[in-house]
């Protein structure tokens, strides 16, 4: 289990294998986000995407799969209190290998709960030739190992 005493500035990682699949996309496309760009191929290639794509918020799930699986199943993590950026920075198309790197930015611990710590992490989701596609900027909270330890 990691905990807040774990994490680093400045300490990078990568985890996960998510293959994008057309009838995902589809699929994701109809039931949340059914915008012509998302569900027609014709549509599509008429636009930047320059192809069916995969809808932002899909790639903010996918992110969300990859996150829980390579990181918060494995951590003392307490939740979040929210991001401050999230960008999509080039298109998600069919058969997209995508995987998940994250850096922390900064570690802090809590003034006013002694029993938890911030983590601040920039995470990436790449594609198999290792460019960024998706990138969130966020804070994690984390249990201390030791919450009675001073803090530092």
């Amino acid at each position: 289990m990691l905990f807040w005493e774990d994490f680093h500035e400045g300490h990078v990682a990568s985890c996960g294998r998510y293959v994008v699949g057309r009838e995902e996309i589809l699929a994701f496309a109809r039931d949340f986000d059914p915008t012509p760009i998302h569900l027609d191929d014709a549509a599509a290639a008429a636009t930047p995407l320059a192809g069916l794509a995969a809808s932002g918020w899909h790639i903010c799930a996918i992110f969300q799969r990859l996150l829980t699986d390579g990181l918060l199943l494995k951590a003392e993590c307490l939740g979040s209190p929210g991001i401050e950026e999230a960008r999509f920075l080039q298109p998600v198309h069919p058969g997209a290998v995508l995987s998940l790197r994250r850096a922390v930015l900064e570690t802090r611990a809590s003034k006013s709960r002694p029993e938890m710590g911030l983590v601040k992490f920039r995470f990436e989701l790449l594609d198999s030739a290792g460019t960024a596609v998706f990138e969130l900027v966020g804070t994690l909270l984390f249990g201390r190992r030791n919450p009675g330890a001073r803090l530092a």
